[in-house]
Parts: C-alpha cells; sequence; structure tokens
C-alpha cells in the first residue's frame, strides 16, 4: 500500500502551510479595496508554494 500523504512530513512543506496560514491570517486586515488585488495575489502566491512541494514530492 502507497503510503499516504508524504510531503506531510516534510519540513519544508510544513514551514510552506504554516507559512500559508500567518498569509491568509494578516492578509485579512487588509483594506476590502485590495481582495481582488493584493489580497488575491499573496494568497494564491503562497498556496502554490506548498502545492509545488507536494507535487514535486510525488515524482
Amino acid at each position: 500500500m502507497k503510503e499516504e500523504k508524504g510531503f506531510k512530513r516534510l519540513t519544508v512543506w510544513q514551514k510552506a502551510y504554516e507559512l500559508t496560514l500567518m498569509v491568509y491570517k494578516y492578509s485579512q486586515k487588509f483594506p476590502s479595496s485590495e481582495l481582488y488585488g493584493l489580497t488575491s495575489q499573496l494568497r494564491r502566491s503562497v498556496v502554490s508554494v506548498a502545492a509545488n512541494i507536494a507535487e514535486g514530492s510525488e515524482r
């Protein structure tokens, strides 16, 4: 049976996940006028980091 979610044990993925949580937390305090600008761009990019690490670990 294949090991499930092995990437979650990687320190680099754990740090990326923590960063994701921090960005979401602090970006809630951004002005609502930035919701579709800076806030969206920051959130998408930080999620991408963790997703790319997970994807790369599966190869």
